[in-house]
């Protein structure tokens, strides 16, 4: 294999078929991304690592040298304040530089990282903390109330200004040493956490190993196809993993820039930041896509931009004829979950099938197998399945063994690992995405658990009962759809349900909340008495798929 500090400059140069029959991985026995990463690259190659701005037009940049300053600044303020090694760090910072310096002094010192969203409200936070049993948590001060009733579990709390009880980040900063020891991190040590949407119950808390920071810039070389100084812009919001392995871990690993933007979305005004700072490889949902490219008027709006990538959400074939007609450069698109990451690649320089998930990425045998975990041949449908061992999937779900034995199952040729989705593959080895096997919903590249949207309902007077499924959408892919028995002495109506969604959106993530809501008389049950959830999905799946903009009742 070539040398991967050094990302070659033709990734996929010798055919997709060689390239995966001559791979082989090479994970060191210890990794640190902090020092062996952010600091050899200040050494050695600096130059850089993030360009940042935000609405108001402010911008800032940092070099590799800059993060690996001011993050021996953070990760000595929080060894002193006593987070040690193996201790869970709350992280939930927006699109702002001090989210790159705070995931990178946790992995200096051992700490792991949990990156959050700022939609998370009070609950969720409380479920997360109480979970992970986080020593540290890093914050803005406006967000700083929501950890009111946890305060006392968290005996080290930062905010990016001044919040009562809460150590200033400025302040904390300014006393604290440019030099550190850090910790020896071995590969199979936990190293960063991330929770995701499960199909029953809390989100699931996914924690990887070193071993898989260490592999996740595979996809980096060989799908993003990044070079040293290249600029790329991946505008995943910061607590999903996606955001992990196109901004922070992959770039930084190839001694590439992130662009990090802090604010809305606007369509036109992405061309005009891909002009700005010269972004050479754009990564975005196929819905940004989608609207970016109607304000495309000539190839120049692009600027230096010469690669589209996208993952998340399944992207539409028809979205993607229409960008490569209007800009001339394809899309490709990759598959991957929290548990593994990139594991299905649309290779640069390899002929590019919209709507396929891609072909298995190098190191990754990844197949479609039956239910006895025998590989099945090309054209029929199975569970996409993982072979192990492979150093980017994840140690486990934390606090969930029965779970995490659950998702694995032994075959005529080795252990597997299944995904929870369908797929089938074609001649050539691509595979496609043929639905979930379990009940989470992914709209935009969101992934929503049906319990959590349900669980909050039912906290309304009005709900008797309800189920949440997932709907197709024309636009999200697919979209949260409750339907809902009402109590006596409740009607259903548009007021009702605008009342339903913002409920929902101020007891869980806002983005959970469901766009359509179905009133009926009673529920699809078993003998047992559980919701058929599957019976309502299908008859879903069975109609056209509507504009994500419904949010009327059906009664």
């Amino acid at each position: 294999m070539r040398d991967i500090w050094s990302p070659p400059n033709v990734p996929a140069v010798e055919g997709y078929e060689s390239l995966c029959a001559n791979f082989r991985w090479q994970v060191p026995e210890t990794f640190n991304f902090g020092t062996d990463i952010i600091d050899r690259r200040a050494r050695e190659q600096d130059g850089p690592a993030l360009i940042w701005e935000n609405a108001a037009g402010e911008t800032r940049r940092y070099s590799y040298s800059d993060l690996s300053l001011l993050s021996n600044r953070l990760a000595n303020v929080l060894r002193a304040n006593g987070v040690e090694k193996g201790d869970r760090v709350i992280i939930m910072l927006p699109r702002l530089a001090e989210w790159f310096i705070a995931l990178i002094a946790a992995m200096k010192i051992g700490a792991v990282p949990i990156p959050c969203i700022e939609m998370l409200t009070a609950r969720d936070i409380e479920y997360r903390v109480a979970n992970a049993e986080a020593k540290a948590t890093i914050c803005r001060p406006e967000q700083t109330a929501k950890f009111a009733s946890v305060e006392k579990l968290i005996p080290v709390r930062i905010a990016l200004g001044e919040a009562a009880g809460w150590l200033d980040w400025d302040s904390e900063m300014a006393r604290a040493s440019e030099t550190i020891e850090p910790a020896i991190v071995r590969a199979e040590d936990p190293a960063i956490m991330y929770y995701t949407s499960g199909s029953t119950g809390h989100p699931k808390a996914v924690v990887h190993a070193a071993r898989a920071i260490y592999a996740w810039r595979v996809s980096a070389i060989y799908w993003l196809d990044l070079r040293p100084g290249e600029v790329i812009w991946c505008t995943a919001d910061t607590g999903w993993s996606k955001a992990g392995t196109s901004i922070i871990f992959g770039p930084l690993s190839c001694g590439a820039c992130s662009f990090f933007f802090d604010g809305p979305f606007v369509p036109k005004d992405r061309l005009e930041f891909l002009r700005k700072h010269h972004v050479t490889v754009y990564c975005a949902p196929g819905t940004e896509l989608s609207r970016v490219v109607g304000e495309v008027r000539a190839r120049s709006d692009l600027g230096r931009l010469r690669r589209v990538v996208t993952a998340g959400e399944a992207m539409n074939p028809v979205v993607a004829e229409r960008w490569e007609a209007a800009t001339g450069i394809r899309i490709d698109e990759a598959y991957g979950q929290t548990e593994a990451l990139m594991v299905a690649l649309n290779y640069p320089n390899e002929p590019v099938r919209y709507g396929s998930m891609g072909r298995p990425s190098p190191g990754s045998d990844l197949d479609v197998i039956d239910a006895d975990g025998n590989r099945l041949p090309p054209g029929q449908e199975g569970d996409l399945a993982l072979k192990m061992p492979n150093p980017q999937l994840m140690l486990g779900y934390s606090k969930d063994a029965e779970r995490t034995a659950a998702c694995f199952i032994d075959g005529p040729d080795g252990r597997w690992f299944l995904t929870s989705d369908r797929a089938e593959k074609d001649a050539d080895g691509y595979l496609w995405y043929r639905g979930r096997s379990d009940d989470v919903i992914n709209s935009a590249g969101y992934r929503i658990g049906p319990i959590e949207v349900e669980n909050a309902l039912a906290e309304h007077p009005a709900v008797q009962m309800c189920a949440v499924v997932g709907s197709p959408d024309t636009e999200r892919g697919e979209i949260v759809k409750a339907f809902v028995v009402l109590r006596q002495g409740h009607a259903a109506s548009l007021e009702l349900t605008r009342e339903l969604q913002d409920h929902v959106k101020s007891v869980t993530a806002p983005y959970k909340y469901p766009r359509a809501i179905a009133y009926i008389a009673e529920l699809p049950m078993t003998i047992t008495g559980k919701i058929r959830r599957r019976e309502l999905r299908d008859r879903e799946f069975a109609r056209p798929a509507s504009s994500s903009s419904r949010t009327s009742s059906v009664v």
